[in-house]
């Protein structure tokens, strides 16, 4: 396949995957594929390529004859994506911080301070930074693969994410969360990161559980 056409994908999973995100794509209509290929101007080819990485992301599904969907959120799969998570991420980042050079260290303070100016906006734009920020904090462990772990499960973590900061307050007691987790990243303390961050990951989960109970 061409570069173009993958330039192209490329932008198309971009915008979809915001409208997943955002909700602006709802769950029991199905994509309208030449609706949006006009929309976006662009051919069939790069659209479907797009469509087909979102589902491999776990954010649409297809249906025989019937097209792709966005997968509905459920408890089910945020505890799957947490539990991941919380396997993964903190021993993670752990490593991370102790081979993390300057550039490195100073990549992980410019997403907290866009995750920190987003707080001012949208929540789909808070999720977007909030995902910057967790994989700036495992990116200079040098690990590809579990990079691309990271970033795969930070993906499908942001509609969860959006629905965890609903409630009033919340976003308050992330951005604390997140100053420590940071602080603990820059001093290179491994243990002390992969603690709190074990804790902001799992109390994340628990607040998920308690949202989805009273749905």
């Amino acid at each position: 396949m061409s570069l173009i056409v993958r330039t192209l994908s490329e932008r198309v999973f971009e915008v979809v995957r915001e409208r997943i995100v955002c909700g602006q794509l709802t769950i029991d209509t199905p994509v309208r594929q030449d609706a949006l290929a006009a929309e976006l101007g662009v051919s069939k080819i790069p659209l479907r390529e797009a469509l087909g990485r979102l589902e491999q992301d776990g954010l649409l599904t297809s249906q025989a004859n019937r097209g792709y969907f966005v997968q509905p959120m459920s408890a089910a799969q945020a505890e799957e994506i947490y539990a991941l998570r919380l396997a993964i991420e903190p021993a993670a980042a752990g490593h991370a911080a102790e081979m993390a050079d300057d550039a490195s260290r100073d990549a992980a303070r410019e997403a907290f301070e866009h995750l920190d100016r987003a707080a001012f906006s949208d929540l789909p734009q808070v999720a977007v930074r909030n995902r910057e920020f967790h994989i700036a904090l495992v990116r200079p462990g040098g690990r590809m693969l579990t990079t691309q772990m990271v970033e795969r499960l930070s993906v499908l973590s942001e509609r969860y994410a959006i629905k965890h900061l609903e409630p009033a307050g919340r976003e308050s007691r992330a951005h604390r969360e997140h100053q420590a987790l940071l602080d603990a990243f820059l001093a290179r303390d491994r243990p002390l990161l992969e603690t709190l961050l074990t804790a902001h990951i799992g109390g994340t989960l628990a607040d998920l559980r308690e949202q989805f109970a009273i749905v």
